[in-house]
């Protein structure tokens, strides 16, 4: 369960630190504004994404068994955070990551890495799929700007209060996060290596500023970002919460190993490598709990970021390190600039992460699947959208399970009369 860091350092070159160093800044404008956006959807201030991405973000590249695995706060975990948030308060999510962490360190020790690869993909597809849709349809009030006060959190409530207010809708919030989404899209397009997020989010915001739109800015919001990080703080145990907030731990240290080793054997493809998949988890445990003591975010291993750390020529897991890095100085030193990003922005950022997460060019391949993986799929993406995260992943599971079951052909075991 060594680290991949301790493994590539000793034949660690420059021309490879190069490499990292590029890598690490460029995914660090990436993760800037994403982060801020994945806080503040979650429904936590926009701070606690940048110090997510800080901690846990080192943590991850510097105990990871992957070589160029970034970690911080991701999409997957939104519905999460903000179910917990809502019901146990922030601190009651900050106990609930730090119990996940611990959770997945014991299972990292017991070395139970390989066995998230028993969770059916189908299952793993539809839960993807379903926060997707949560993602974009909480973004809907901040692009079209529309003015709603306590917006239910279910899907249909929440689409039923958002067209209740559908008249309050500002346009020029709609033409600053429709520009924002096309110059993403655009940036991506002509420029795959340019840090496209922050570039489109910082032009309109610009714009924003310069022609003063009435346009909801983060500042104006929830006030100035505080610099750096905060003191280490213990949230406060007892038996009742402990038991109370269980379940959502075990959610989130459920994702947090699906999605970084998925992430980790995405990587992989892409440089010809070999991650440890306990050493990730390992990781990952330790990123939650130190998240959790500075008052952050669930994380886990990001594969959008990482794509673009190996595209970027991250090839060590320095590259992590120095992303982490870059994100702590900007809090240090620019937190202040990044309060004036507007809020249609950021919503428009959030709805391309979503639309990215749901993978939409594998689609099709879901759907040429024998049917018994369509209908897990299916079901467990209703579930997902209309009921919550912990009943669809144990639904899934435990239907998936059945069909492998059903499909190895097990004989059924013999059986004999007893007196009773």
């Amino acid at each position: 369960m060594k680290p991949k860091l301790f493994t590539t350092i000793r034949t660690y070159t420059l021309a490879e630190f190069r490499g990292d160093a590029i890598a690490g800044v460029t995914v660090a404008m990436v993760a800037i504004p994403l982060s801020i956006a994945i806080a503040i959807a979650s429904g936590a201030a926009p701070e606690t994404g940048l110090i997510t991405a800080v901690v846990a973000g080192f943590l991850i590249s510097f105990l990871g068994g992957s070589r160029v695995q970034i970690g911080g706060p991701t999409g997957a975990f939104i519905v999460v955070v903000y179910g917990v948030i809502a019901e146990h308060g922030f601190d009651g999510l900050v106990l609930a990551t730090a119990m996940a962490g611990l959770i997945l360190i014991a299972a990292g020790l017991l070395r139970l890495g390989n066995l998230v690869r028993y969770i059916p993909e189908a299952v793993v597809n539809g839960f993807t799929i379903g926060i997707a849709i949560i993602i974009a349809t909480s973004q809907l009030k901040d692009f079209l700007g529309i003015s709603a006060e306590n917006v239910p959190a279910d899907f249909l409530p929440k689409l039923a209060a958002l067209w209740d207010a559908h008249g309050s809708a500002n346009w020029q919030a709609l033409l600053i996060g429709a520009v924002t989404l096309a110059l993403i899209v655009l940036f991506r397009r002509l420029s795959p290596r340019l840090p496209g997020l922050i570039v489109a989010v910082a032009l309109t915001s610009l714009a924003v500023a310069l022609f003063e739109l009435p346009v909801d800015t983060i500042a104006a919001r929830y006030g100035e970002l505080p610099h750096g990080l905060p003191m280490p703080h213990v949230p406060q145990v007892t038996v009742e919460r402990l038991t109370e907030l269980l379940p959502s731990a075990m959610v989130i240290a459920l994702l947090a190993a699906i999605e970084s080793l998925l992430s980790a054997m995405v990587a992989d493809r892409m440089i010809a490598g070999s991650y440890r998949p306990n050493a990730e988890v390992m990781a990952q445990g330790w990123a939650n709990l130190g998240s959790s003591l500075f008052g952050g975010l669930p994380a886990t291993g990001a594969i959008a970021r990482t794509a673009t750390n190996v595209r970027a020529g991250g090839r060590t897991p320095m590259a992590g390190i120095i992303h982490a890095l870059t994100v702590l100085l900007v809090l240090l030193l620019a937190a202040p600039l990044a309060a004036y990003l507007v809020m249609p922005a950021l919503a428009a950022l959030l709805m391309v992460t979503a639309w990215n997460m749901s993978e939409p060019h594998k689609w099709s391949l879901y759907w040429s699947e024998p049917v018994t993986d369509r209908m897990l799929l299916i079901v467990t993406l209703v579930l997902t959208v209309l009921t919550d995260l912990t009943l669809a992943i144990g639904i899934g599971v435990a239907f998936g399970l059945a069909l492998r079951l059903r499909r190895s052909e097990l004989e059924p075991e013999v059986w004999t009369d007893h007196d009773r």
